[in-house]
């Protein structure tokens, strides 16, 4: 009962600073700054833990939290220039370069863990500019935000549903607590909500999306099976690390990589979508 509560509460506090977070840009950058420095920071912690591997953790999680906020600044149209990613690029090429002075015994280990914070992290993360700023000056909560409640809700609704009747393994080798039907009833969930937001958008809004009731759907679709495949890929990770949370900084829920999992592909996923369908 005491960890319920205390899960509830983390949850809670999570949701609401979150979507509180998207009320201004800044806030909104900051935040996802914050968080995309934290989840470094831990991902390269746990990676280090590894035999022969040894990647800087530091420059790792600065280089990650630059190449976040130069994204915002380009995508908000606060900064015009494309070399405000020059520094970024710089530190990547200086951590490829430091393996040969360092005489570590596996530099090839630590070139890939290297580029895996940066990859894993810091590119899916930077993409939630993309969708707040789908114009050069132009701030748009509703993309984003949107994904995130389509995330929260697969998540419930394939709790839900498959505590009830889950029968049938979708990922027995890497997440046996996950089924067919919990992940069906996560989706039909989604998909009404998507239709949901398409009206409410339409009523109240109608400047605020270009999506079709349909393409709604589709995006709510793509987030709810890139979203699983997200939760799936951290967690083969981390019985590949053999642990069984990421980290304990959100009581009741581990670490950051295992709050924002589901993110990680869903968030550049559905830019590839909107993209796709030449919305952004």
């Amino acid at each position: 009962m005491k960890n319920f509560l205390i899960r509830t509460v983390t949850s809670v506090f999570f949701v609401a600073t979150i979507v509180v977070s998207f009320l201004n840009p800044l806030a909104m950058v900051f935040l996802f700054a914050l968080v995309t420095g934290m989840t470094i920071w831990e991902l390269v912690g746990l990676v280090n833990e590894r035999p022969f591997v040894q990647v800087n953790r530091f420059i790792s999680t600065v280089a990650g939290v630059y190449f976040f906020l130069a994204m915002a600044g380009h995508c908000s149209g606060r900064v015009t220039s494309d070399t405000v990613f020059i520094p970024y690029l710089i530190t990547i090429i200086y951590l490829l370069v430091a393996e040969l002075y360092l005489q570590a015994k596996d530099p090839v280990n630590n070139w890939a863990y290297t580029m895996f914070p940066q990859l894993y992290v810091a590119l899916p993360f930077s993409m939630l500019n993309v969708l707040a700023f789908p114009a050069a000056g132009e701030y748009s909560p509703v993309l984003p935000l949107s994904v995130f409640v389509f995330l929260w809700l697969n998540d419930a609704g394939a709790y839900c549903v498959g505590s009830l009747l889950g029968r049938h393994k979708l990922f027995p080798r890497v997440s046996p607590g996950k089924s067919w039907e919990g992940s069906i009833g996560g989706a039909v969930l989604v998909v009404l909500a998507s239709a949901l937001v398409w009206h409410q958008l339409n009523v109240h809004a109608p400047g605020q999306s270009n999506l079709t009731l349909w393409q709604w759907a589709g995006l709510g679709l793509v987030v709810v099976v890139f979203g699983t495949w997200g939760d799936l890929v951290e967690s083969l990770f981390k019985r590949t690390l053999g642990i069984k949370d990421s980290g304990n900084i959100l009581p009741g829920h581990g670490g950051m990589l295992d709050r924002f999992d589901s993110t990680l592909l869903a968030m550049p996923a559905a830019v590839v979508y909107l993209f796709t369908l030449t919305l952004l």
